[in-house]
């Protein structure tokens, strides 16, 4: 099998200024060369030549914050009452697919239920069917009675699908460690409500002690830990608990900021979800979640903070809760704009969060996330320059490549003309 080369690009790779007159080439499932100005090697008789023709080549993006199993989530109950297992797994493997088409090679879970994140990483990874690059999330660990246990006891549910309740550090370790025997990659802790949930942000739903024990055993074994925090409080409760990633981050400021950095913890803000809930409120006067004034002024908050948390070298990253009423799977790359729009975030910058950020979270920076010879082809092509324009990531008209693994998903490119490639 011969080289793919992908000929005059406008290069987003993930880490330099963007460059005009790309050459691109693909041998096997990594990148071969990067050159411009005329530097690539010579395409050979049974090499295939694409003319990119001036449009961006970018490398696949990661959604660092899936929830692979939502379906029009509009109350927490369709969480885990809306389908049997069977067939939120097969509307999972859809969702799985769709990402992927939309130009997330990469996904990290932030919560499943029924283990499926880990049985769709083992499909996918053995070919069954399409989907992202996965580090497999799992149940919630949470404590009684917070606000992911919000079934009342007279109906007697177990929880078993959903979450794990535990209370006190030995609950913990055993919860983690069950979860890594089922071969979840990221825990996911509830530490304080907000964002959503029905507890108020201010209200920590678990101690600093249990918190250690869950990312201590989570470390121990190799994997990583993230939690839905909102409050300051929370946030340097985590920072002490050495937690890898927290989710949204309202309220952080300036101190958290500079820990965050230090540790090299990675931000989630998902910021587009407050965003849907405020603007659901303002046209049908409620919202499909609680906590939506207390949402708005996080978003307002995090408007300010997140270019200082950008400027002090915080490992921010995207992803946000899609599959819920307000946001459906596919509109992944919205979510982009809202920190272009937003928050004031150079367009580039936030192509980075997407790309290298995501695949160091993802554990593959090393592989992944910038466009370099010796890197795994996970790449996209896109009919104009989200540097200039982050909305045209949005339409997936335009998305004319997505490759993964140096194999084509998409190619809405014509190859050139076999003179042309010998020539």
């Amino acid at each position: 099998m011969g080289r793919i080369f992908l000929r005059r690009a406008n290069l987003i790779d993930g880490a330099n200024a963007p460059r005009k007159n790309a050459t691109v080439v693909v041998e096997n499932n990594r990148i071969a060369a990067v050159a411009t100005n005329g530097d690539a090697p010579k395409p050979g008789a049974n090499d295939v030549v694409y003319d990119v023709a001036g449009r961006s080549l970018m490398p696949g993006m990661i959604q660092c914050h899936y929830h692979v199993a939502y379906d029009n989530i509009g109350t927490l109950f369709d969480l885990d009452m809306k389908h049997p297992p069977t067939m939120l797994t097969l509307i999972a493997a859809k969702n799985a697919e769709l990402l992927l088409r939309c130009g997330f090679t990469g996904a990290v879970g932030a919560g499943t239920l029924h283990n499926i994140d880990v049985t769709l990483k083992r499909a996918i990874n053995q070919g069954l069917i399409p989907g992202p690059r996965f580090m497999a999330g799992g149940r919630d660990v949470v404590t009684t009675g917070d606000s992911v246990d919000f079934h009342p006891s007279w109906w007697k549910m177990q929880m078993e699908g959903l979450g794990l309740i535990c209370d006190g550090p030995d609950e913990f370790r055993k919860a983690v460690r069950d979860e890594i025997k089922q071969g979840v990659d990221i825990i996911k802790l509830y530490p304080t409500g907000g964002h959503g949930l029905a507890w108020p942000a201010d209200v920590m739903t678990m101690t600093l002690e249990e918190m250690k024990a869950a990312s201590d055993t989570a470390h121990e074994r190799g994997k990583k830990i993230r939690g839905h925090i909102i409050s300051k409080r929370g946030i340097m409760a985590a920072l002490d608990a050495r937690l890898d990633v927290i989710d949204h981050g309202d309220q952080m400021d300036d101190e958290c900021i500079e820990r965050m950095a230090e540790q090299r913890t990675f931000l989630v803000p998902s910021l587009y979800f407050p965003y849907m809930m405020a603007e659901q409120k303002r046209r049908e006067g409620k919202a499909s979640f609680p906590g939506v004034e207390e949402m708005t002024r996080g978003l307002e908050h995090s408007y300010l903070t997140l270019p200082r948390a950008q400027a002090a070298g915080v490992k921010i990253v995207i992803g946000d809760d899609f599959g819920t009423s307000a946001m459906p799977h596919g509109d992944y790359a919205k979510e982009l704009a809202a920190y272009v729009n937003g928050a004031g975030i150079p367009a580039l910058e936030v192509i980075t969060w997407a790309t290298r950020n995501g695949a160091e979270l993802l554990g593959m920076g090393d592989e992944l996330g910038t466009i370099e010879a010796g890197k795994l082809a996970d790449l996209i092509v896109v009919n104009g320059d989200p540097v200039k324009d982050i909305t045209v990531l949005q339409d997936r008209a335009k998305l004319d490549v997505v490759m993964k693994d140096g194999k084509f998903v998409e190619c809405h490119l014509t190859p050139g003309k076999a003179a042309a490639r010998a020539a």
